[in-house]
């Protein structure tokens, strides 16, 4: 649902496909209340599908609607925010469940209630009234050049002096030359238009426009690198947390009531809200000291899976999870913000889908052979060493 969704949310503008994601939302929770069949939680998987690719409306919404000076810190706390509303939604579910406030049944309810206050509130946003690429403002490419120029002025001033200035500078001229290029390309290779085919040549257009951003963006082994490590960890990521609930069992199963599955994801989602809301403010060179924070994190997280596979003691298991949490939580915010100082914004949003949909891809692969039973049909403790091995 990725690549339909990206191109939609630009043209209905964003809003009507945050609205969309609500009522996918409501209807998965609706499904898992009252159907029980395999085919019904198919279905319901789908419709899940369609919430998680709507999150690039979100984000593209926040960015159309935020001044470029505080996309970095926009960034940040939409980040911290999603995981504030993880870390209550778990905290309430581990004390309602606990205290057997509520059964199963009725927290499903109430979550129904809490989808359709968002509903409410998406319905109520402002609506933009430009686009990434199907509905731009006649403001000129000069005009935009100028204001990246400005920005990374500015960004000149306030963080490190040296040589990120100088990477500053370098991009500024790099970003001159591409959109001359960018022009020249599209004069070059889109025909004269007639009045009958503007619409067919305006999709072109952005076709065209498109895959030069990918080109370009992808041409840079600096973005290769942290492009190649976002969908990999990504792809683990989403393995781990899809999973970890079996390993829980595996460990300490429910029957004992000595589980606190939701408290433990309540903490783990409380640490990657501070570690993205630090980075925000963060002046460190990302440039200078990424791939070093890249490679020494990444194997911390592995060291902790590590733990997780070997431990008989599920309080051990918790605590390399909400490691593991964390640290992704940490580094997926430093790519997000890396990716933001070398890019546009369209060239971001772009970027962001490209490595969300090869992580995906890489997930259902990994799923089809490791976890599947027409595959290799492995156990729980198997299925985290194959999960290690990619971080």
């Amino acid at each position: 649902m990725l690549l339909p969704v990206f191109l939609l949310t630009d043209w209905l503008r964003y809003k009507p496909v945050i609205v969309i994601q609500c009522c996918a939302l409501f209807l998965t929770t609706a499904m898992l209340l009252w159907l029980q069949s395999v085919g019904a939680m198919q279905a319901m998987q789908f419709s899940y599908s369609v919430v998680t690719a709507c999150e690039v409306a979100y984000f593209s919404y926040i960015y159309s609607v935020v001044d470029l000076q505080f996309y970095l810190k926009a960034t940040s706390f939409c980040r911290s925010a999603q995981l504030i509303g993880y870390t209550v939604g778990s905290v309430a579910g581990q004390i309602l469940l606990s205290l057997k406030l509520m059964s199963y049944y009725y927290i499903l309810v109430f979550t129904l209630v809490l989808i359709s206050i968002s509903f409410i509130a998406a319905v109520l946003l402002p609506m933009p009234s430009t686009s990434l690429f199907f509905h731009q403002s006649k403001r000129g490419e000069k005009g935009g050049d100028l204001k990246q120029v400005e920005d990374c002025s500015e960004e000149g001033k306030t963080v490190e002096t040296g040589k990120l200035e100088t990477d500053c500078n370098n991009r500024i001229e790099e970003t001159m030359e591409d959109t001359q290029q960018s022009s020249q390309v599209a004069q070059e290779e889109i025909p004269e238009k007639s009045e009958a085919d503007v619409e067919k040549t305006g999709c072109s257009e952005t076709i065209l426009q498109l895959w030069l951003d990918f080109r370009h963006c992808f041409s840079s082994n600096e973005m290769l690198i942290w492009s190649v490590w976002w969908a990999m960890a990504t792809c683990g990521y989403n393995q781990t947390v899809n999973y970890v609930q079996a390993l829980w069992e595996t460990v300490e199963p429910s029957k004992n009531d000595t589980l606190y599955n939701g408290g433990v994801e309540a903490v783990s989602n409380l640490f990657g809200a501070a570690s993205a809301y630090g980075v925000g403010f963060s002046h460190v060179n990302w440039s200078r000291w990424g791939e070093l924070a890249l490679g020494s994190l990444s194997a911390l997280s592995s060291a902790a899976l590590y733990v997780m596979v070997f431990t008989s003691n599920i309080w051990i298991c918790y605590g390399g999870y909400i490691v593991f949490k964390s640290l992704y939580m940490l580094l997926i915010t430093i790519a997000m913000f890396q990716i933001a100082a070398g890019l546009s914004v369209e060239r971001y949003a772009l970027v962001f889908g490209v490595n969300t949909f090869i992580a995906l891809v890489l997930q259902t692969i990994l799923t089809a052979i490791v976890v599947d039973s027409r595959g290799l049909g492995l156990d729980i403790i198997t299925q985290v060493w194959y999960i290690k091995y990619i971080k």
